[in-house]
């Protein structure tokens, strides 16, 4: 049919093109090359390889307006479709619960190859090899392969989800969480695994926690959301240094010190944001109070957190 036809031209357009920034990913590992200029090339690559292929069509439905409307409007979906495939491999997502994230009707070589068989790879040895490749990197054996997830424990059925992830070679992951239904024992094994994966395949890692302690340990930037909402943003270092919205503060000041003598004594921060804000004239926005340190705050709380840095 024709809707097979597009869909698989778009591979086929999709398996060319992701040659060439599989090269430019390379590079950018190595040379730290921008990656919004390889997704640019991408894109750019993407619609001259579309536009060639319509040339002739849109040649032949010239003075017919009917004929060269329907054109344009396949052209532009095929453009959608083909773009959005690619963004589906590179961004992945590595789930809060490892137990509730795997199929326990498909086997660990079916649950980590499924990715790859969706975007039209058939090569039944190049998926073995791939799927034993990324099984080995993430602390497993080949011999897992042919198990189900409920054969593993928690932490390996974690690493089972984080090789499902990484076998699309993706540029970013989103990991929801990936710990906290974890035993403590098992916890840093797995926060070491995605430090050593983001350091040797040059990912970016969008690691969402409640755990200020372990995000301060894994993460280069951090994010603090209130309600929906970032409050402030700032370099690991500098947001343990100099916290200064009060929920931020709140929320360090929850994390145990390991002397009790002095957790005795110590008075957690409680949060109120009607108490701590007054923003019935002046509202507020994320502002820059110092280079790279963002706060959601007012005219008025600008100046005082600025003041509080200078101090």
């Amino acid at each position: 049919s024709k809707k097979e036809e597009v869909a698989e031209k778009i591979k086929q357009i999709n398996e060319e093109l992701g040659k060439v920034v599989d090269e430019n990913r390379a590079l950018i590992r190595s040379a730290k090359v921008d990656s919004k200029e390889v997704d640019r090339q991408y894109a750019a690559s993407l619609i001259a390889a579309l536009e060639a292929e319509y040339e002739e069509k849109f040649k032949a439905a010239e003075g017919n307006e009917e004929e060269l409307k329907a054109l344009k409007k396949e052209f532009a979906s095929r453009c959608r479709v083909a773009k959005k495939s690619r963004l589906i491999t590179q961004i992945q997502m590595i789930f809060q619960d490892p137990i509730a994230s795997l199929d326990p009707r498909m086997t660990v070589r079916e649950i980590i190859a499924e990715g790859l068989i969706i975007n039209g790879i058939r090569d039944q040895k190049y998926i073995t090899e791939k799927v034993y490749e990324i099984l080995e990197t993430v602390g497993l054996v080949r011999e897992h392969a042919d198990r189900y997830p409920h054969e593993f424990s928690g932490g390996q059925r974690q690493r089972i989800g984080i090789a499902r992830a990484i076998i699309m070679q993706p540029e970013m992951i989103i990991a929801d969480e990936p710990i906290s239904a974890l035993d403590v024992s098992i916890q840093a094994q797995v926060i070491n695994l995605l430090n050593d994966l983001r350091d040797r395949l040059g990912l970016t890692i969008l690691f969402i926690a409640h755990d200020l302690s372990v995000v301060k340990y894994f993460s280069d930037r951090i994010g603090v959301m209130y309600f929906g909402k970032m409050v402030e943003l700032a370099t690991s270092d500098e947001l343990f240094k100099h916290p200064l919205h009060p929920y931020t503060k709140s929320l360090l000041s929850a994390i145990p010190l390991p002397d009790p003598i002095y957790e005795k004594k110590r008075t957690r921060i409680t949060y109120n944001p009607i108490a701590e804000h007054d923003y019935s004239v002046n509202q507020p926005s994320l502002r820059e109070v110092s280079p790279g340190h963002f706060v959601y705050c007012n005219d008025e709380e600008e100046e005082k957190y600025k003041k509080q840095l200078s101090e």
